[in-house]
């Protein structure tokens, strides 16, 4: 089935931008928000669920659902830094380094598989035949993206000054491989509650400062300083609602 209205990379600039995300996992958990419960309820609802999967999963923000089930759950992600973080908080997740495009685990062997905020990274064809390969009959592939809530109009301006670049357009759906049918989705709306000087260390964690030179990073805290303590008005401390929306996309194998 064919994508519509996210970000579109070659391979060779996913690849490149995907790479970011090699080091700086203590950061990237300190700072990222994790996903709210609705999402994983409405993924599973109704399945019999033994075996979790969870791909990209970073430092392991939306396995800490998975684990709240009390399901058995594999993670993995191409970068040991960031497993290393999720090692610390979820030892009882079995953690291994890997890519959706080739897993190292035996076929039919979860029920359920996930990947939040990392599908954009993945060949979404390749990707889907090794997920539907591991994946036991009528089983799930949950497709979840966090994006800022630009309705909102302040943080609309927010994302393009911090150059949110995973923000869907309207009508966005995700790219997936035939072995899947009945893609559906789901959305939640929620707050995080965080400060001015949280949002600026956000800004830090998204790919395309991790990629910027100094020049460019300098200039993106110096217009999210302004915007947000000149602009806005915020104090430094002062505790703000961020409003977020999550995507949640259900398939079947």
């Amino acid at each position: 089935m064919a994508g519509t209205g996210g970000p579109v990379f070659d391979s060779t600039r996913r690849t490149e931008m995907a790479n970011a995300f090699q080091a700086g996992g203590k950061h990237y958990d300190d700072v990222r928000p994790s996903y709210p419960l609705a999402s994983l309820e409405w993924l599973s609802a109704g399945a019999d669920i033994r075996d979790a999967l969870d791909v990209g999963a970073g430092t392991g923000k939306y396995t800490q659902l998975l684990t709240g089930r009390g399901w058995a759950v594999t993670a993995v992600d191409p970068s040991t830094d960031m497993l290393e973080q999720l090692r610390h908080k979820l030892p009882q997740v079995q953690a291994l380094v890997g890519r959706a495009e080739n897993l190292n685990l035996p076929a039919d062997s979860v029920d359920v598989a996930v990947v939040a905020q990392a599908w954009h990274w993945c060949d979404p064809l390749l990707a889907s035949t090794e997920l539907a390969r591991v994946l036991r009959p009528g089983g799930i592939l949950g497709l979840i993206w966090n994006q800022l809530d630009v309705s909102v109009p302040w943080v609309h301006r927010l994302a393009r000054i911090m150059h949110a670049g995973d923000v869907h357009k309207p009508g966005f759906r995700p790219d997936v491989g035939p072995e899947f049918h009945d893609l559906q989705s789901h959305a939640t709306l929620w707050m995080q509650v965080a400060t001015p000087e949280d949002l600026l260390e956000l800004v830090k964690s998204r790919s395309y400062y991790l990629k910027a030179n100094d020049t460019i990073r300098a200039k993106v805290q110096g217009n999210l300083r302004w915007y947000l303590f000149e602009h806005l008005g915020h104090a430094p401390g002062e505790e703000l609602e961020l409003p977020y929306f999550t995507q949640t996309w259900r398939a079947r194998v």
